[in-house]
């Protein structure tokens, strides 16, 4: 079992996936060192140390990361917001970030997302290459976080793992999540590969498990990493396929709900 030879900052980890990571990276032995805005809810591991603070903070930030060898950056606005509550935590937030990694020679994993790209047509297959077309504040401020990871690298060589996270529930809820969603597992293993591989460069990766409904999504650099998803939404194809949301608007496009929220008629 591979043990990062450096800390790694967790931020966000009060949150749903920051607690999914937190368990799965304790259990293999990594030294984390966590942080959110919002106290810890569960009791923290051994190997690991949780402190309060917010992203905003660049202090904060700069000192919680001094000396790790990685940053997993799930901490922000994960759902769209108005753009008051997401400028704040997803656009200086993620700028600290980038800062703090910068100072400490640390790879960062930037947890992007689907909503960077929603308003192409699901009727089309994109690559990490293609352009974005962000269906809201929240992919807007995830389309910053992947410019900031290309300038980071170009400017500073500060490597990025950028991933495209579909839909990371324990299981699909909807027809959509058929084509978006990544396991918990899978997850788990990204992050696992991201920190651990050689070297990274700033690399795009669809965050989408094995699932033979995701034909939107072809093209990204997961050979870099070594990363392979290994489990399927077609196990809940049953249970959700008929669960769709009745907009065709919402049907037509990749983004899901996202696209109809404050749309104007």
């Amino acid at each position: 079992m591979s043990i990062p030879s450096k800390p790694v900052l967790l931020t966000g980890a009060s949150g749903a996936l920051g607690r999914v990571l937190t368990r799965a990276l304790a259990e293999k032995g990594w030294t984390l060192r966590l942080t959110d805005i919002a106290p810890f809810p569960d009791e923290v591991p051994p190997g690991a140390s949780f402190e309060q603070a917010d992203i905003v903070d660049r202090h904060a930030v700069a000192r919680l990361a001094e000396g790790c060898g990685a940053i997993l950056h799930f901490g922000g606005v994960s759902v769209e917001r108005p753009f008051d509550e997401v400028v704040g935590p997803n656009i200086a937030g993620l700028y600290n970030v980038y800062e703090a990694a910068r100072a400490a020679g640390a790879r960062v994993l930037f947890a992007s997302s689907n909503h960077t790209i929603g308003f192409h047509d699901r009727s089309t297959t994109i690559d990490s290459e293609s352009p974005f077309r962000p269906d809201g504040y929240y992919g807007a401020s995830k389309v910053w976080g992947e410019m900031m990871g290309r300038l980071y690298w170009h400017k500073h060589e500060v490597e990025s793992v950028l991933v495209r996270i579909g839909s990371c529930f324990p299981k699909p809820v909807d027809a959509r999540m058929l084509a978006t969603w990544l396991s918990y597992d899978d997850l788990s293993r990204l992050c696992e590969r991201a920190v651990l591989a050689d070297s990274t460069g700033c690399i795009v990766v669809w965050g989408a498990s094995r699932n033979s409904r995701m034909t939107w999504w072809q093209g990204d650099d997961r050979e870099t990493i070594g990363w392979e998803p290994k489990d399927s939404a077609d196990d809940f194809a049953d249970e959700v396929s008929g669960k769709l949301s009745g907009d065709p608007f919402v049907e037509r496009h990749q983004g899901g709900a996202y696209v109809a929220i404050d749309r104007s008629a």
